[in-house]
């Protein structure tokens, strides 16, 4: 059995911070002094240290070191340092899986993309969603077609990463697959990532897929597809809007107040107003910012009644809307 080290875990972080004080460390026999010395090495943001926290992460008996090997590495962005976060994807340990996926969901850099699209195909699926989930916003424009054959992986988990790889990607061709997956996947987290993705372009397929996608059964997939369509501004979607108005879900309603205060439709007004009076006051909020966007005199009326709401940020809200509309300023 591996002689522990005497040195209470509180005492480490006063050594000597070195890198050559800690290789010492990172080969006690005591899991706990090889953990300090590596949020130690963190500390020195040194690059000499890089190897040396690899080490840990590739061959560290412990799977609290590995784990913050994993953890810190994710500072450096070298050629070496993602390829072994993405190998540490399959260790053993799902501490260390779920580090070093956090690791390389915070890639900054699109070469880094190279290193982790061999992983979208391993067999866990666990490690092909924590690969396409570090590509997402690498925009690595190698992985579209494994992308798109992505969106049939038997995982829920991975087919949703995938539709976010395609979002960030902004393809249009891309467009009738996340139509179908927003309308037809079986998984609702697929659906709304889906909705949410078909925001890359105003396209006729995008538009049919948000308004089926407003009659959704999830919530928050209807939720998505109102956010979506104020974003698209698609003048067909002011009346299914204004029908989910009277979702059962507070957040649908909200997002689609958001959306036809930015379509600014006269169709939306009076729908908007009876908006003020609803229990949620982040509705009675975006209902009345929406009021205001529309510009319309006819509002004033509703938005002068709501003036004396009890919640501050709702009548911050209707003074906005009155000034936008150029009445005089409701009174606080």
């Amino acid at each position: 059995m591996p002689q522990a080290s005497t040195l209470p875990d509180e005492s480490l972080f006063d050594l000597d911070p070195s890198i050559g004080a800690l290789t010492l460390r990172l080969a006690d026999p005591d899991p706990a002094v090889r953990r300090v010395a590596v949020l130690q090495l963190a500390d020195l943001e040194d690059e000499d240290g890089v190897p040396l926290l690899l080490q840990r992460l590739q061959s560290d008996p412990a799977e609290s070191v590995r784990a913050e090997a994993a953890r810190t590495l994710a500072s450096w962005e070298q050629e070496a340092v993602v390829p072994a976060l993405a190998a540490a994807l399959a260790d053993p340990s799902r501490e260390v899986a779920e580090a070093a996926a956090q690791g390389l969901s915070e890639l900054k850099a699109p070469a880094s993309g190279a290193a982790l699209l061999p992983w979208v195909t391993h067999g866990d699926p666990f490690v092909r969603a924590a690969a396409w989930r570090g590509l997402r916003e690498l925009r690595y424009a190698a992985g579209f077609d494994a992308a798109m054959a992505a969106l049939s992986d038997a995982a829920a988990p991975v087919r949703r990463e995938a539709v976010a790889v395609l979002g960030w990607l902004r393809r249009s061709e891309a467009l009738p697959a996340l139509a179908q997956a927003a309308t037809s996947d079986a998984d609702t987290d697929v659906r709304r990532a889906a909705a949410g993705a078909l925001g890359l372009a105003a396209d006729p397929s995008a538009r049919d897929a948000l308004l089926a996608a407003l009659r959704d059964g999830a919530w928050q997939v209807r939720e998505e597809a109102a956010q979506t369509l104020g974003k698209l501004k698609f003048p067909e979607a002011v009346g299914p809007l204004i029908d989910a108005l009277e979702d059962r879900y507070w957040q649908v309603r909200l997002q689609a107040a958001r959306a036809l205060g930015k379509l600014r439709d006269r169709a939306a007004l009076v729908p908007l107003t009876m908006q003020l009076a609803h229990a949620i006051s982040n509705l009675r909020k975006e209902a009345a910012l929406s009021l205001g966007s529309l510009r319309d005199a006819a509002a004033v009326p509703a938005l002068a009644s709501a003036a004396d709401d009890a919640d501050p940020e709702v009548r911050k809200a209707v003074r906005i809307a009155l000034a936008q509309i150029g009445a005089p300023e409701a009174h606080a």
